[in-house]
């Protein structure tokens, strides 16, 4: 799995217009499965961003996770995540996980960022056209795959 984590000040996904979830501070998760992925890694990945601390402490220093701040997650799928580019100019997804593997793993994942967080997730939905407004804080974004794992 891949992830692309954006700490927000406020975050939303709208399809066909109508939002599907938003949050205020906190986390946007881009998610992007590939056929390799299993629930250990969804496992893995929640507790990793539950722990994050990426967020301004009482000092003003990046050190405090999503529960110090009372924070929330919004989690997108994006199989786009796993564009190949090496060779010409038109990505390829060939590693991106087809529908009836990816699906389960992303409900499993949503799932399992609500269990560590202690939070309900805001979500998008899988497959879907989606429109993704956010306010990146800081800016600070972070990119984890469960393959690198160091």
């Amino acid at each position: 799995m891949r992830v692309v984590i954006q700490r927000v000040s406020r975050a939303e996904v709208r399809i066909d217009g109508a939002v599907s979830g938003a949050i205020d501070a906190g986390f946007c998760v881009l998610v992007g499965i590939e056929d390799e992925d299993s629930q250990e890694d969804a496992d893995w990945l929640a507790a990793k961003i539950a722990k994050l601390r990426v967020f301004n402490d009482g000092e003003g220093k990046m050190n405090a996770d999503l529960a110090d701040v009372g924070g929330r997650v919004l989690v997108v799928s994006q199989f786009t995540l796993h564009a190949k580019t090496k060779k010409g100019t038109r990505p390829s997804f060939i590693r991106a996980a087809r529908p009836e593997h990816a699906v389960p793993l992303y409900e499993y994942f949503v799932q399992a960022c609500e269990r560590e967080t202690g939070q309900p997730l805001a979500t998008g939905e899988f497959g879907a056209a989606m429109e993704v407004d956010l306010v990146n804080d800081g800016p600070v974004t972070i990119w984890i795959d469960t393959k690198d794992k160091d």
